[in-house]
């Protein structure tokens, strides 16, 4: 199992009548296999997972593993402020489909340090994959800082990486430079995606990713072999991954797929669709990028 590259964070595309577009979530999964994705997680943030069913969820699990087939590594994100609860679901969890759990830090009730340790431990034993850690300050309100990192990295075999969304540089690189080995440590920003990795990262989860399949995956590809030529690729995106960001995930790079495929570029509530002039923006830097040879 190689969990290092480029993983892409799936959306869940929505129909008209605010249904899971079962069609279009089948075909974005086998399109971005086939142009080169090393891994796909599920479920994540950017599938707008809290605003799912439970039978919701299992729908969108059952879709992408089948349209995966086992060509490439399926992650799955499981994550809860609720540890027992957590332990509980991964204890019951049908885990024949997946290769691994992205558990993100427990949110709103802003666990300490010791308290995060403690979590992981109790889901680490619980899990019965391997366990890649979450941490996005941003969304969660609580920091794991590389110490707290790393320590569980070095007292768990079943805990394999982390996904590091604090757009931190150093924290990043301080994890990186002690981490043991075969411990992955992804990129959470495609912002600072490249020059981690050129640094030392394993690759990155990305969102972009399932937008701009060629030319990611060229970037990645390139600094994973330390050429930094992946940065002028990088510098491309840049202004593409500010704009999907600008109002919010994922409801820019679900603008960004309705120009390019047949889904529609709907989220759910709290969330609301990208304004027409971020579209037309986004559309704007879609042709410059359709320019640019990768």
């Amino acid at each position: 199992m190689n969990l290092n590259g480029l993983g892409v964070a799936l959306i869940t595309p929505f129909t008209q009548q605010d249904e899971i577009d079962e069609l279009a979530l089948s075909q974005l999964t086998d399109r971005v296999i086939n142009e080169g994705v090393d891994y796909i997680v599920a479920l994540g943030t950017t599938a707008e997972t809290p605003t799912l069913t439970a039978e919701e969820k299992q729908r969108v699990l059952s879709i992408v593993a089948e349209a995966n087939g086992k060509r490439v590594p399926l992650v799955l994100g499981m994550g809860s402020n609720a540890t027992k609860s957590l332990c509980t679901e991964l204890q019951q969890l049908e885990a024949s489909r997946f290769d691994a759990i992205l558990s993100v830090t427990p949110f709103y009730n802003k666990p300490s340090q010791q308290g995060l340790i403690a979590h992981y431990a109790e889901v680490a034993s619980a899990s019965p994959l391997p366990v890649i850690l979450y941490n996005v300050p941003s969304r969660t309100g609580v920091n794991m800082t590389p110490e707290t990192v790393l320590e569980l990295a070095h007292s768990s075999s079943q805990i394999i990486g982390i996904k590091e969304a604090c757009g931190d540089y150093a924290q990043i690189d301080a994890i990186t430079q002690h981490a043991p080995n075969g411990f992955s440590v992804l990129s959470g920003d495609d912002a600072t995606a490249i020059p981690s990795i050129l640094n030392g990262a394993s690759g990155v989860i990305s969102v972009i990713g399932q937008g701009m399949i060629d030319h990611t995956v060229a970037a990645v590809k390139l600094a994973l072999q330390k050429d930094e030529t992946a940065l002028s690729l990088h510098h491309s995106l840049l202004p593409m991954i500010d704009l999907i960001f600008e109002q919010g995930n994922p409801a820019g790079i679900k603008a960004l797929l309705s120009m390019q495929n047949d889904l529609l570029p709907n989220v759910r509530l709290p969330l609301i669709p990208a304004t027409s002039d971020l579209a037309a923006r986004i559309g704007e830097e879609l042709q410059k990028l359709r320019s640019i040879t990768v």
